[in-house]
């Protein structure tokens, strides 16, 4: 039975012509670069889509949602979780509020400030968006056992919390 995938079509001409290099890291980040982008991110956008989110504004509804009840942050909160600038969320929090899936109200404790609030039609849509995204992730990791998916989680959390090398 043969097992080779794309990856491995790539790899083997790389060391084809340079044989001297190994490839090995290649294969395994191409791979993961693959899944995500190709099993991944197009389905998540679909079934974000599906609930009237597009994927960055679901990344903000989330946020809110992840908060807790009353489901209310600051701009500079949702910013700081997301690692984005007022200049990036603003469009976001437009789009969102055009929706009616948040509301921005009045920061009770700066006259200057605003807090941006998950309405319940955002509740119902990010709540949505999560169940079908669980229950799709569950179906692309289908093909492993409960013990692979643990090593796979303890191996991606290990990559994920080491120090990578400085950029080229």
């Amino acid at each position: 039975m043969n097992h080779s995938d794309a990856v491995d079509d790539i790899v083997a001409q790389w060391n084809r012509e340079l044989p001297d290099l190994t490839t090995d890291a290649m294969g395994t980040i191409g791979r993961l670069h693959r899944v995500s982008r190709l099993v991944v991110s197009a389905h998540l956008e679909e079934i974000f889509r599906l609930h009237g989110l597009g994927r960055t504004e679901f990344d903000v509804a989330a946020s809110l949602y992840r908060s807790g009840e009353p489901y209310t942050l600051s701009p500079k909160q949702i910013g700081s979780t997301l690692m984005l600038t007022s200049g990036g969320l603003t469009g976001r929090l437009d789009k969102l509020e055009r929706s009616g899936l948040i509301e921005r109200l009045p920061d009770p404790d700066d006259r200057r400030a605003l807090r941006v609030r998950l309405t319940e039609k955002g509740r119902q849509a990010v709540e949505g968006a999560v169940r079908d995204e669980v229950e799709y992730l569950d179906e692309v990791l289908s093909p492993l056992d409960d013990a692979e998916r643990r090593e796979l989680d303890r191996l991606l959390r290990k990559l994920h919390r080491s120090d990578r090398p400085s950029s080229i």
